[in-house]
């Protein structure tokens, strides 16, 4: 293949590369911008996040047990994955989790709300005590402006692969925070405001991950990987193309200066 052909094919294979990774290294730019410049707890919500009280050390607790017994009566229990304590509402509370064989179902992972104090089981909150939940957990003013139930999210909600059912309650300020409140658990789990939802975005365009956004090993992001080396690779080869044939010039230049 002569230099000329070759070095028009190296330059048409950079231009269109160059071409298609062009809009994705703009939104990686933009997303890296958006990253170093951000203030994560800001973006994490942290400074809504109202600490949870501790314990008084004089509180009697039930045995679990006592929980784990009335469960058992209630419902068929195979395994106890684990018990974990919480407050809800000012009170102090068991999260049991455990499996149940439901038939051709299968196993299933439950959860299930006990007093700590005298071990009675609890039914999953209501919306009026999940709006409770949430205004107790929010360090500002619990101005609600929209309170949804939700029984299933896909991969674009900002709560997904989180306890369902779950009670999102919107404040009106700052950055129209909204806080889920698991039923189950009795507890929030999640707290998202307008910087992390730019920033959600922002990551989703950041992994090429349009489905659930946090596969870093999905086929697009590999694809414009491999992509974007190969137009490393032909910007240098088309510059050792060109500074040869500018040498080649160089060299002809010299042998016309001495013929003359």
């Amino acid at each position: 293949m002569k230099k000329a052909e070759l070095h028009r094919k190296i330059r048409k294979s950079h231009r269109y590369l160059g071409v298609a990774l062009g809009v994705q290294f703009l939104f990686w730019t933009l997303g890296g911008l958006y990253f170093s410049w951000s203030n994560m707890d800001e973006v994490h919500g942290d400074p809504q996040k109202h600490p949870t009280p501790f314990f008084d050390a004089r509180q009697v607790w039930a045995s679990p047990t006592t929980a784990i017994d009335a469960l058992r009566n209630q419902t068929r229990v195979d395994s106890i994955m684990s018990i974990q304590t919480a407050e809800v509402l000012g009170n102090p509370v068991y999260q049991i989790h455990y499996t149940s064989h439901e038939g051709d179902a299968g196993m299933s992972k439950r959860v299930q709300l006990a007093d700590a104090r005298t071990g009675a089981l609890l039914p999953p909150l209501t919306q009026t005590e999940a709006v409770r939940v949430a205004s107790d957990r929010f360090n500002g003013e619990p101005t609600v402006t929209e309170v949804e139930l939700l029984t299933e999210t896909n991969g674009h909600h900002e709560y997904r692969e989180q306890p369902l059912p779950a009670y999102a309650v919107t404040f009106a300020s700052p950055g129209s925070t909204t806080v889920y409140v698991s039923t189950q658990l009795g507890t929030v789990q999640k707290y998202r405001n307008n910087k992390w939802r730019v920033f959600d975005f922002l990551w989703m365009l950041h992994t090429m991950d349009y489905q659930s956004r946090d596969n870093l090993g999905n086929w697009l992001l590999r694809a414009f990987s491999i992509f974007g080396l190969l137009t490393v690779a032909s910007g240098f080869g088309l510059y050792f193309v060109s500074r040869k044939k500018k040498l080649l010039t160089k060299k002809n230049v010299r042998r016309a200066d001495k013929a003359y």
